[in-house]
C-alpha cells in the first residue's frame, strides 16, 4: 500500500490526538472513535475494538463518505455516523465522538432541553460549541441514527446522543478534540454549579461569538 504524504500526516495526527485524548481522562477502555478526511473524499477512523490509547497508524480503517469499507482494519461500528456528519458538513475534515464522563452523564438527564442541552456558561463553549441539540437514544452502531445525525449536522457541527455522548466536527482534527474537551469542561462545570445560582451569557453575546464568527485560539 502507498501511503502519500497527507494520509500519512493524518494517520500521525489521529494517533497522537487519540493518545492525548485517552491519556487525560477523555475516553477510556476501547470507547470513542476518531476519523479524518482525505484530500481524495476517502475517510480514515479509527478500528472497531480499539482503544484510543493504544491504537497505531497502521491499525487505522478506510472508508467513503457513504461509509463503504475500503480498506484496513474494519472501522468502529459508528463509522456511518462519521460518514453522515462529512456528508452534511462539506468544511469538515475531521469527526471526534467520546464517552467522556461529565458529558455523558448530561446525555443522561431527564431534565434537558433537547434543542439545547447546556447553557453558554463560558465565553469558549459559545465559541467552540454554540448550541448542542440531544439526538434520541439508539443502541451503539444502530443504522437508523443515521438520516437524523445527518439532517441535524446540516445545522449543528456539535451533537450530544442520549444516553451515550457527544460528537464534534471541525474542520481540523484539532479543531474537533478542542471542542470536544471544551463540551466536557462545560458539562463538568455544569454538574459543579448545580443548585448554584449562575449567570450564562445572554444570547446576544452567545451569538457574537457562535462558531464561525470569532477566532478560536486562546
Amino acid at each position: 500500500m502507498t501511503v502519500h504524504a497527507d494520509e500519512s500526516a493524518a494517520r500521525d495526527a489521529i494517533v497522537a490526538t487519540a493518545r492525548s485524548l485517552f491519556d487525560r481522562g477523555l475516553t477510556h477502555g476501547s470507547t470513542g472513535n476518531l476519523s479524518v478526511r482525505l484530500a481524495d473524499g476517502t475517510l480514515l477512523l479509527t478500528p472497531t475494538g480499539a482503544a484510543l490509547g493504544t491504537v497505531t497508524a497502521a491499525e487505522l480503517s478506510r472508508t467513503d463518505v457513504h461509509g463503504r469499507y475500503l480498506g484496513g482494519p474494519r472501522p468502529t461500528k459508528e463509522a456511518f455516523l462519521h460518514a453522515a456528519f462529512y456528508r452534511a458538513r462539506p468544511c469538515a475534515h475531521a469527526v471526534v465522538h467520546l464517552h467522556s464522563t461529565h458529558a455523558a452523564a448530561l446525555s443522561v438527564r431527564a431534565d434537558l432541553n433537547p434543542d439545547d442541552v447546556l447553557p453558554p456558561l463560558t465565553a469558549y463553549y459559545a465559541m467552540r460549541i454554540g448550541t448542542l441539540p440531544l439526538l434520541p437514544y439508539h443502541a451503539p452502531g444502530d443504522p437508523a441514527l443515521e438520516p437524523l445525525a445527518e439532517r441535524t449536522a446540516r445545522t449543528h457541527h456539535a451533537v450530544l446522543l442520549a444516553n451515550h455522548g457527544p460528537v464534534i466536527a471541525a474542520p481540523t482534527l484539532r479543531q474537533a478534540a478542542d471542542a470536544a474537551e471544551e463540551l466536557e469542561e462545560t458539562a463538568r462545570l455544569f454538574f459543579l454549579l448545580h443548585g448554584h445560582p449562575t449567570r450564562p451569557l445572554t444570547a446576544e453575546q452567545a451569538a457574537a461569538l457562535a462558531p464561525g464568527r470569532q477566532s478560536t485560539g486562546s
